[in-house]
């Protein structure tokens, strides 16, 4: 008659709710198909519609004592869950058809007339137990596993970042110290513009990873006051360009988005260079889409593969799970000779 789903859910928890949408009604709701029961049983009374009134008890009985007995199944806490519900579902379709045929047979005879056909009448039972029951369920549980498989995206992608900023903000901050601590000895000057870029950068930044939304005005001031401490380090071998909109500054944008591709620039452009480099970092809107390019033309990529690290790799994971096709990465050596990340941002309606 029906076939058991494959997938039963990981969040059981789903399926009590779907069924209290599909089978469940308020009081108000209750009394009201009551009162319609009961007006359309005395009008088929009053105008001798027995066969009418036979067929109506038989269709619509069963299927008012299965969601019933789903509903009574689904409060006990041991039978809760996508596997008990189409299990308990299975066991009653076929009492609940077997019974729209004896309702209907029984309630003619009891009148006097000889019932017509059981077995269309069954089959009726079982389409309308597929149309009211079998389809909305499927479909609810199907929406529910996608939800589930997004919250397990979401998770994985939150642990990723986590995980990136644990090695971010150590590594980064070690090694800032650590310089801090050389130029208080030899040049106290630059180590003083140090420490005041440092406290800008954990000013706008500790805020920021804290919370899921940052914007992009912010990650681009985050990404200046980054540069501007790795310039204190490598001195005159890196010049920085910042360039952001004013009419994209407050675009929406998730922390940590923009600052793994500028770190890649210092650590792949910069840091293998032995002669002087810039780094360009700019935001402009072009048509319905925000174009954010960093920029540098340092020692290039060689034979590494473009895109192949673990916080690139995060950044596309959580554009898909946030934008889904409407934004990407593209890494990608320009006219130039400069290596570029692309990232493409949707403007929001």
């Amino acid at each position: 008659m029906m076939a058991l789903p494959t997938w039963q859910g990981a969040d059981s928890g789903g399926a009590p709710e779907a069924l209290r949408r599909v089978a469940a009604c308020s009081r108000r709701q209750g009394a009201l198909s009551a009162v319609l029961a009961a007006a359309c049983a005395l009008l088929a009374i009053e105008l001798r519609a027995y066969t009418w009134l036979a067929l109506f008890a038989a269709l619509l009985l069963p299927l008012g004592a299965c969601g019933a007995l789903l509903l009574l199944m689904q409060r006990g806490a041991a039978a809760r869950g996508w596997l008990a519900l189409w299990g308990g579902l299975l066991a009653l379709s076929p009492a609940c058809v077997l019974a729209a045929g004896w309702i209907y047979a029984i309630g003619l005879s009891w009148v006097g007339i000889a019932p017509l056909n059981e077995v269309q009448v069954m089959a009726v039972e079982v389409l309308l137990l597929s149309l009211l029951f079998v389809l909305p369920l499927w479909m609810a549980q199907q929406r529910a596993r996608t939800l589930h498989i997004a919250q397990l995206s979401q998770a994985a992608l939150a642990s990723d970042l986590k995980a990136l900023q644990a090695q971010i903000e150590p590594h980064f901050l070690y090694n800032t110290l650590a310089n801090t601590r050389y130029l208080v000895r030899h040049d106290p000057e630059r180590a003083t513009g140090m420490l005041d870029h440092l406290i800008a950068y954990l000013r706008s930044a500790l805020p920021d990873l804290r919370s899921p939304m940052s914007t992009l005005g912010r990650e681009c001031e985050l990404a200046g006051h980054y540069l501007a401490l790795m310039a204190i380090r490598y001195g005159e071998r890196l010049r920085i360009q910042i360039d952001c909109d004013a009419e994209v500054q407050g675009l929406a944008l998730p922390p940590l988005m923009l600052m793994p591709l500028v770190e890649n620039a210092v650590q792949h452009g910069v840091e293998p260079h032995a002669g002087e480099v810039t780094v360009a970092v700019s935001a402009r809107r072009q048509h319905d889409q925000v174009q954010v390019a960093v920029r540098d033309n340092g020692a290039g990529v060689g034979n590494a593969v473009l895109g192949s690290g673990v916080g690139l790799r995060n950044v596309r994971q959580r554009l898909q799970a946030i934008y889904g096709d409407k934004a990407s990465l593209r890494l990608h050596i320009g006219a130039d000779g400069w290596t570029v990340a692309e990232l493409t941002l949707p403007v929001p309606a």
